[in-house]
């Protein structure tokens, strides 16, 4: 399974409609949609699919057609995450009419062939289950573990308070090296 960490777009024009196709992390998913929603003001569809893993490592899917003829926007687009066996991802479709009507064939190729030349363009990385690690340091101790996080690219958010609050995501692979180095700082 494949994933991504930032968004990309692609436009599509089929007989004077407009597809604009973002895809995006999935935990970015309700935001984008929120701000395309206010940018795209004279935009007739806002058309998603989305599919991620919960807690219990199951796969959770779900579209919206958002006013298209029902099974002609969200479904397809959904097929083609599934088919190219994406996870944590969605994509979101703007549709502005051109004034032809695609019929619902036209309209179901047209979708998937939206979210498919967005992923023409978009770097994939592998997926791989990470666990959250929440650690407080001392200040002075920031520093050094910044850069063991960095050069070991492990992505990580941090917070201030009394401590240093850190937010870890990490592999199996590197929990092992990170525990090991992280005692020489607790």
């Amino acid at each position: 399974m494949q994933t991504i960490n930032k968004i990309y777009k692609s436009n599509l024009e089929i007989k004077k409609s407009n597809f604009i196709s973002y895809l995006c992390p999935y935990n970015e998913f309700k935001n984008l949609l929120n701000e395309l929603k206010k940018e795209h003001i004279k935009a007739v569809h806002f058309v998603y699919a989305y599919r991620y893993l919960n807690e219990f490592d199951q796969i959770i899917e779900d579209k919206s057609d958002d006013g298209e003829p029902k099974g002609t926007s969200g479904l397809p687009s959904l097929n083609v995450l599934r088919g190219n066996e994406l996870i944590n991802i969605s994509v979101i479709i703007v549709r502005y009419f051109g004034g032809i009507k695609l019929g619902t064939g036209g309209l179901a190729r047209a979708y998937a062939q939206s979210v498919n030349e967005v992923i023409k363009i978009s770097n994939f990385i592998k997926y791989e289950k990470k666990e959250e690690i929440n650690l407080q340091i001392d200040f002075k101790n920031l520093s050094k573990i910044e850069y063991f996080l960095n050069k070991n690219n492990i992505y990580f958010e941090k917070n201030f308070y009394e401590k240093v609050n850190l937010k870890i995501k990490i592999n199996q692979n590197q929990k092992k090296e990170f525990n090991d180095f992280i005692k020489k700082y607790s």
